[in-house]
């Protein structure tokens, strides 16, 4: 007889007689919980979310898209609304170039970009093509959670190697170079950095470079925040340094918008190639219709009225943010003064637990990103991620007092 409908769970419910995450795959233990939780705020209207790395409405080109849409889809409907090639739209691919030519010095044939679905993307494709169980890489510490994700996803040793107020410190890279099996990557964010917002200084950038062309190892870097520069100024990218041993990966999701998932890869030959042919059995192509988008957004030169918004936005954001800082937080606490981008790090006495503030801080209507998720080991648990990029400074300055309220109280 076939079983009633009390017999059977409900539609989106348990069935105790199954353990299915018993099945799961190993990689699944390194979960996303905390990105999760950061995107879940994406729009929040009743907290101050210092959170997620989320761009100012403020700077979303409204006017130009009401005239661009509504052309494209009538004019271009067989290219936008159609799939596109895996490695991109000939047209997208062509403005990526000229952009990097323009911004970054070196020419590069459209021919050897590859359009991915943003930023975090590239590095899925990234671990795919290059990564196996045990493999070593080497990153930031602290460093964006979701590369070391990614990484520990494919089963990689992710290994942190220090900063200071200069970045990537060279003499500690070169020892973990020189220590162990050889590693793959060195994952890089060498300009206003997620999570710390520092930035790489001009006299490591070329030793980066040189000593993994020496080591063997593949620099990836990652540009997100490059154009963000608070002075509208941009350090040499390491990629420019070295295109035989650095992949740059960048997004627009930071200076146009994330709601098109845009990204590019550009870098050695032979690793973009790979990466295209894992995104045939990925996402099989991004969407046509934000690359003929951002395509027709650079071409017609809106990134610079872009750019001139968002800088000065996200300065006076920092500023308030740092001067909020300073008249609340109580002694012993400390964090790093930005020049671009969209992070603070705040650092307590160590006596301080990040984590365990997190729901009380959300009963006082602030949110922000505790520091241990952004390490590979046990660091961080003292430290605090808080993005001034979202939040008008009336509520920044509300928020900082709250938290430093919270903090002293702990105290």
């Amino acid at each position: 007889m076939p079983a009633s409908p009390t017999d059977s769970p409900p539609i989106g419910g348990t069935d105790p007689a199954r353990d299915w995450p018993a099945l799961f795959a190993r990689r699944t233990a390194h979960g996303g919980d905390e990105l999760t939780a950061i995107l879940s705020l994406a729009a929040s209207t009743d907290v101050i979310t210092f959170s997620g790395g989320f761009p100012a409405p403020e700077t979303f080109p409204v006017d130009v898209l009401q005239d661009l849409l509504p052309r494209l889809v009538k004019d271009d409907t067989a290219t936008a609304l159609q799939y596109s090639p895996t490695e991109g739209l000939p047209a997208a691919r062509e403005a990526v170039s000229a952009l990097l030519e323009q911004t970054q010095g070196p020419s590069v044939d459209p021919a050897a970009v590859l359009i991915t679905s943003g930023g975090i993307e590239g590095l899925q494709l990234l671990a795919r093509t290059m990564i196996d169980p045990g493999d070593r890489v080497i990153v930031e510490a602290p460093t964006y959670l979701g590369a070391i994700m990614a990484f520990a996803g494919f089963e990689a040793e992710v290994e942190g190697v220090p900063m200071d107020d200069d970045g990537l410190r060279v003499d500690a890279l070169e020892a973990a170079l020189a220590r162990g099996r050889p590693p793959k990557l060195l994952y890089v964010i060498p300009d206003h950095q997620n999570p710390s917002g520092r930035s790489l200084a001009d006299d490591r950038r070329r030793a980066v470079v040189d000593l993994c062309r020496r080591h063997g190892v593949l620099v990836v870097e990652d540009v997100a925040y490059r154009e963000l520069g608070f002075d509208g100024t941009a350090a040499t990218s390491l990629w420019s340094l070295g295109p035989d041993v650095v992949l740059q990966l960048g997004t627009f999701s930071k200076i146009l918008m994330p709601g098109v998932r845009l990204g590019w890869a550009v870098g050695p030959a032979a690793v973009v190639g790979a990466m295209t042919a894992a995104k045939q059995n990925s996402d099989q192509c991004a969407g046509a219709l934000g690359q003929v988008l951002m395509a027709e957004y650079l071409r017609g030169g809106h990134l610079a009225t872009t750019l001139d918004v968002a800088r000065p936005l996200y300065r006076s954001r920092a500023e308030t943010m740092l001067a909020a800082l300073e008249e609340h937080m109580p002694a012993g606490v400390t964090w790093t003064r930005p020049s671009g981008g969209f992070f603070v790090w705040l650092t307590a006495p160590e006596q301080i637990d990040a984590r365990a503030l997190l729901a009380p801080a959300g009963r006082l209507g602030v949110a922000y990103v505790p520091g241990a998720p952004f390490y590979t080991d046990l660091q961080g648990d003292n430290q605090f991620r808080l993005s001034f990029s979202r939040a008008d400074e009336a509520s920044i300055r509300e928020g900082i007092r709250r938290l430093a309220t919270l903090i002293r109280n702990e105290l």
